[in-house]
């Protein structure tokens, strides 16, 4: 069969598997208006500095703010692929016309990135809390990758393209798979890799990532014709290795958030920047202190949901039962322990399950809280002559007292939470040079002594 014919084969598939999803969804999965998207999920795979964390599967996880997000199904696979290398890579996630979802995924298990795979994973979903009908599509003949699948509506078309990014003998390029039509490039001339497509009103935005400098750029067109995108930001960078960039409009208040996936000086660090202008050049970077990205998450997708959708994803995956601590002054840092010490480091690191704890009732008075080491259950975070420490619980009452903070306010941050040590209430869980102890900390401290202490439990 002719490469033509098999991609327009291709193409018949998926509108098929598009009217079998209408015909069998419930009435509510009509798509909702932008007026009530509320929350955002994200989608993503795992990859942890040894690779012992690593987890080529879908990963889910939800968000109100779309900064600060809560990993569902304890940071576990919702689903993974079955054919093809079994593993997958970029995950990307459109709700298409009917209101319902479908998962598209690059064919790849791990680090190899030298044998081509023409083939990317797809599911259908009706509200991400199942998934059916799991194939894999060839998108072309060629020897080369088929990589960051992601997909849009073209409405002047009438059609869903999916743009992937492939090498086509001379350089890397982006190129499209209509329902209906032949694969075309978007070739601004130079190495290009991993796009994003939004559309915004009459406009049509494309970032991407140039090789050639390493940088994140927009690009723009009122028609989404292949050769039609001009460039039309200055380049973007936050670390010295970034890539996979998401735009993502707000759900409210009108601005535009921009992700990328830093894989130098360390791997699996999401910088974002934000932007009230899209159509401008005018996108400023995020403290991360502003956002937490799930534990281990790499090449993500974004898209936003209904509270109802949220609900449900949480009612059918679950919240973690553990919690993670980010330094409100050095917020690229996390509380875990260390040969059973305390402190604060910056992530990513191994054993990544050093800062995973399990935030307990008191020991000594259920009111306040207990920081139990989620790998080891026997061991708590506790103070002795002030310097924190894991140590297995003895079952004195000395210990419980040592182990046992109540919740505050967070001293430099009221939105933030801060930890007052229940034997010695004058002082607080701080950090210092990245060692964590307690210390009075009161109204009348330093700024840098409340910014110490000051924390966000999150997942």
């Amino acid at each position: 069969m002719p490469l033509r014919h098999r991609v327009l084969a291709f193409a018949v598939g998926l509108a098929t598997a598009v009217t079998a999803v209408v015909a069998t969804a419930p009435a509510a999965a009509t798509a909702p208006t932008a007026a009530t998207y509320t929350a955002y999920v994200m989608g993503y795979f795992t990859e942890s500095p040894s690779g012992r964390g690593s987890d080529y599967g879908l990963h889910l996880a939800v968000s109100p703010d779309g900064l600060n997000w809560t990993p569902l199904n304890q940071n576990n696979p919702v689903v993974t692929p079955t054919a093809g290398t079994q593993g997958l890579r970029d995950p990307h996630i459109l709700r298409k016309q009917d209101g319902t979802f479908v998962v598209l995924a690059t064919d790849l298990k791990g680090t190899d990135f030298t044998q081509p795979n023409q083939y990317i994973h797809a599911w259908d979903s009706v509200d991400l809390t199942s998934f059916t009908n799991y194939r894999r599509l060839k998108l072309h003949s060629m020897n080369t990758h088929t990589w960051a699948p992601e997909a849009f509506y073209d409405a002047a078309r009438g059609q869903y393209g999916i743009v992937y990014s492939a090498n086509n003998g001379t350089r890397d390029v982006f190129m499209v798979n209509y329902t209906t039509d032949f694969v075309t490039v978007f070739d601004p001339g130079f190495n290009v890799l991993d796009a994003t497509v939004l559309v915004d009103g009459s406009t049509n935005y494309l970032y991407y990532k140039n090789l050639a400098d390493g940088n994140l750029y927009g690009a723009r067109s009122s028609t989404l014709d292949p050769r039609s995108f001009t460039t039309y930001t200055s380049g973007l960078r936050q670390g010295s290795g970034i890539e996979a960039p998401i735009v993502v409009r707000a759900n409210t208040g009108g601005a535009h958030y921009l992700w990328g996936d830093s894989y130098s000086p360390v791997n699996g660090e999401f910088y974002a920047w934000s932007s009230t202008n899209i159509g401008g050049d005018s996108w400023s970077p995020l403290n991360q202190r502003a956002y937490t990205q799930p534990l281990n998450s790499k090449h993500a997708t974004i898209a936003p949901i209904t509270a109802a959708e949220q609900d449900r994803l949480l009612s059918r995956w679950g919240a973690p039962r553990w919690n993670r601590l980010k330094s409100y002054n050095y917020p690229d840092r996390y509380v875990r322990h260390q040969n059973y010490v305390g402190r604060i480091d910056a992530y990513p690191f191994d054993p990544y399950s050093d800062q995973q704890w399990v935030v307990v009732p008191g020991l000594a008075d259920a009111a306040g809280v207990s920081f139990r080491s989620l790998t080891d259950p026997t061991r708590y975070l506790r103070h002795y002559d002030y310097a924190l420490r894991l140590d297995a619980n003895d079952g004195s009452a000395t210990f419980a007292a040592d182990a046992t903070f109540y919740r505050t306010a967070g001293l430099a941050d009221s939105g933030w939470a801060s930890f007052r040590s229940y034997n010695f209430p004058d002082r607080y869980l701080r950090h210092a040079d990245f060692v964590l102890r307690i210390d009075p900390v009161s109204a009348g401290s330093s700024s840098a002594d409340k910014q110490d202490a000051t924390f966000r439990v999150g997942s």
